[in-house]
C-alpha cells in the first residue's frame, strides 16, 4: 500500500467533484452543492481561482484538500485559506487528513502566508479535536457572515442614492 499527496490535475476534476459531494453528504449540506465537475474544471485549472491537493493510496483518490489565498490587513501578507479538507471515511483513521493538513502547511510556508485559516461546523467534534491537537486555535469572537449569489444581486441592482 503506498500514500502519496500531490497538486491535483485537470483529469482528477471528476474524482474531485464526487469527493465533494460526499462531503456535502457528511456535512448535511447535500442540498446546497450548487457547482458541477465541469465548473471545478474551469475555476481550479482554466481560471486558477483556488488550488487542490489530492491524496491517493494505491494511486487512486481518496481525498483532497482545496484552497486559495486571501490578504490579511493586519498582518500584511497573503494567507491560505482551506476551503475543504476531506478524506473517504473508507480511509480514514490513516493519518491521511493530518498529511494533507501538513502539506498545506508546507505552501503556506514556502508562500510565506502570513496565516492559515479554515471553517469547521460546530457540530463536528471529530474535526475540531483534530485540528485543536495540531495547535489551530478557534476565532470564537468572529461570526462569519453570507450573502448569497441571489441576495448580492438584489443588494447590486439596488439604488442607495
Amino acid at each position: 500500500m503506498s500514500f502519496n499527496i500531490r497538486k491535483a490535475a485537470i483529469e482528477d476534476s471528476d474524482k474531485i467533484y464526487d469527493l465533494i459531494v460526499q462531503l456535502a453528504v457528511y456535512e448535511k449540506m447535500e442540498n446546497e452543492v450548487e457547482s458541477t465537475a465541469e465548473q471545478l474544471k474551469e475555476t481550479l485549472f482554466d481560471k486558477k481561482l483556488a488550488h487542490a491537493l489530492v491524496a491517493e493510496e494505491d494511486k487512486k483518490i481518496i481525498g483532497f484538500a482545496l484552497y486559495f489565498y486571501n490578504y490579511s490587513t493586519f498582518v500584511g501578507k497573503k494567507g491560505l485559506y482551506l476551503e475543504d479538507l476531506f478524506i473517504d471515511p473508507n480511509f480514514r483513521g490513516k493519518g491521511y487528513g493530518k498529511a494533507l493538513l501538513l502539506a498545506l502547511t508546507q505552501i503556506a510556508h514556502q508562500e510565506k502566508c502570513g496565516r492559515m485559516e479554515w471553517s469547521v461546523l460546530n457540530w463536528n467534534q471529530p474535526a475540531i479535536d483534530f485540528y485543536e491537537s495540531l495547535g489551530a486555535q478557534p476565532m470564537n469572537e468572529w461570526t462569519v457572515y453570507r450573502l448569497t449569489e441571489k441576495q448580492v444581486n438584489i443588494l447590486a441592482q439596488n439604488n442607495f442614492n
